[in-house]
């Protein structure tokens, strides 16, 4: 669950590159269940995102690359995405996205936390996709077989 989103850089697009750059910081709740948070590291309230994106208004590609600010000592967890116009069709928008979590920092029940965090990482992005996909059909209809 988000929290807080703090925009802490953004720039507009120049002429050269016509890209817009923005880094925000999202304050999320800690969803790691009850007993992974009995590890005292793992034991706070809040998680921090950083976001960072570039927005090309004239190739129309959105990159987007977000990675915890919290845990930085035990784990590394990296996502990137990137929206484009298909090249199959420039008026649809290809959804390109993947993340790494690596935990090192603690011993064999770095494993669990990343099972844990592969398992609910993909089901946001799924939720995330139905959501999305919900939108399209109440807004366009549903799209021809």
């Amino acid at each position: 669950m988000v929290i807080g989103i703090k925009t802490v850089e953004e720039r507009q697009a120049d002429g050269l590159t016509g890209v817009i750059y923005r880094r925000k910081i999202a304050t999320c709740a800690n969803v790691l269940p009850r007993f992974l948070r009995q590890l005292g590291a793992l034991q706070v309230d809040n998680v921090r995102l950083e976001e960072e994106s570039w927005l090309d208004v004239q190739r129309r590609v959105l990159d987007v690359q977000s990675r915890c600010l919290t845990w930085t000592h035990l784990a590394t967890m990296h996502e990137q995405a990137t929206l484009h116009p298909s090249p199959r069709n420039p008026t649809w928008t290809e959804f390109v996205q993947h993340g790494t979590v690596a935990v090192t920092g603690l011993g064999s029940l770095g494993r669990l936390v990343e099972m844990f965090a592969h398992t609910f990482l993909s089901q946001g992005a799924k939720r995330s996709v139905r959501i999305m996909d919900g939108l399209l059909e109440e807004r366009y209809g549903c799209p021809a077989p």
